[in-house]
């Protein structure tokens, strides 16, 4: 095993010091924070668009009101990358935090006083997108320094196992809130911020390592990371080509972290346009939009086991032959949903599929963790993830064209195809056959 993977790096002894994950104190606050502000968000991402088409009566307003974030926070994230791999990752994340307080206590005021026009509900969605899409890269790229090495993929699984469990909690509570009061959900996601911003600040440990001199840059990835990794960062620490283009050159420099780009956009584009396709399908059945919303909560409750079982999958298997097993296995369940689109039961076997997600996810990002050097996390965490939830955002417009020109089953084979296409990179590629058991 090379260096970059047993975690031989130059802060090996502090984090050969930190205790289980389970004790570990800054982690668990951190983790704390983002599940109370990870509800928050979802309570306000629910009951946005609720107030807009409350407030203009217009369905494409409300709809836009979702494409403005959405396309804030892509284009922050490249930037957000530059950021958090040249400053102090917690001071960015306070900011980010007072930034999101300010903002939604100002919409909840709004709304009190009827001054809640459209062009303020845009300037708080994009204001508080780009403070998330910086927080969020800032607090991936963090992962790798607050637990050991052969934490990271629980680390990163327990990760997962927040965003589905805040995902079924907040837009139910958003929903209970908004019919009290139009401003409650707002003043509730501020509320949450607050607390993030709490936990946060009491974090003690650095959630990066010290930061070289520029001139010695590329001495200094050599001493930070290990052998296979330091030998294509440090011609990106080192050339002329600019801050945002070295994390570019060191994943496609990279044969894990290429195949890694090639799986998680299919992966992500799959897994989201075989639930929207779902969703239409079952109503086009005449399905009740109840029993519609119960599917995706069987969907959702698949995903949250998959996240709590990932460790222990994890260690049952070495870690390219679970890729493997994961992708070839998905594939297939996903193609059986698709046989059964026209009836409830298509929810089992794609929650089955939803189950191994997180596991994938574990592994794949909590190896990302290990594999890159510290002073790069951000950059390579932001080229991560603008592609894998690029792909993911593109995937309901491909459904709903597909589902629009082709015969409905037909049209749904397209995202186990998708992840067909992932397996055979898992399979055939040399990136992922790499992967060591233990980052």
């Amino acid at each position: 095993m090379s260096g970059a993977v047993t975690g031989t790096t130059s802060d090996a002894p502090a984090t050969e010091r930190l205790p289980s994950l389970w004790r570990n104190r800054a982690f668990n606050l951190l983790w704390t924070g983002q599940c109370l502000s990870d509800t928050g968000s979802a309570m306000a991402d629910l009951a946005l668009p609720l107030l807009v088409f409350q407030l203009t009566g217009s369905p494409e307003q409300a709809g836009f009101v979702g494409t403005v974030g959405f396309a804030v926070t892509m284009a922050c994230r490249l930037p957000a990358g530059v950021l958090v791999d040249r400053f102090d990752r917690r001071r960015l994340m306070i900011v980010c935090d007072v930034a999101r307080v300010v903002v939604f206590t100002l919409l909840a005021c709004a709304i009190e006083a009827g001054r809640a026009h459209l062009v303020v509900i845009l300037a708080v969605v994009a204001a508080s997108a780009a403070a998330t899409a910086l927080f969020s890269t800032a607090e991936h790229a963090a992962v790798r320094s607050l637990v050991r090495p052969d934490q990271i993929v629980t680390a990163v699984a327990r990760n997962e196992a927040r965003a589905y469990g805040t995902s079924l909690a907040g837009p139910p509570l958003g929903g209970l809130l908004f019919g009290l009061g139009r401003a409650l959900p707002f003043f509730g996601n501020a509320v949450t911020f607050l607390l993030s911003l709490v936990a946060v600040s009491c974090i003690r440990r650095p959630l990066q390592q010290p930061r070289p001199p520029a001139a010695a840059a590329g001495a200094a990835s050599a001493s930070s990371a290990a052998s296979s990794a330091v030998s294509s960062a440090a011609p990106a620490g080192t050339g002329g080509g600019g801050a945002g283009r070295q994390g570019l050159r060191f994943v496609l420099g990279n044969p894990f972290l290429r195949a890694l780009l090639v799986i998680a956009a299919p992966l992500n584009m799959a897994f989201t346009g075989m639930i929207f396709s779902m969703t239409i399908s079952l109503r086009r059945s005449g399905l009740s939009p109840a029993l519609v919303g119960v599917v995706g909560m069987v969907v959702a409750v698949g995903g949250l086991l998959g996240a709590v079982t990932a460790p222990a999958l994890q260690r049952r298997l070495r870690l390219p032959t679970l890729i493997m097993v994961i992708c070839w296995s998905a594939a297939a369940l996903m193609a059986l949903s698709v046989l059964l689109s026209a009836s409830i039961a298509t929810a089992v076997p794609l929650a089955a599929a939803v189950f191994l997600g997180p596991t994938a996810n574990a592994a794949l990002f909590g190896y990302q963790a290990a594999v890159t050097p510290d002073h790069l996390q951000g950059r390579v965490v932001s080229l991560l993830l603008l592609a894998a939830t690029s792909a993911a955002a593109l995937a309901p417009a491909l459904a709903g064209v597909l589902l629009a020109h082709v015969a409905g089953r037909t049209a749904m084979l397209v995202f186990p195809l998708l992840v067909a296409v992932a397996a055979l990179v898992a399979t055939f590629g040399s990136g992922i056959r790499s992967m060591s058991r233990h980052p």
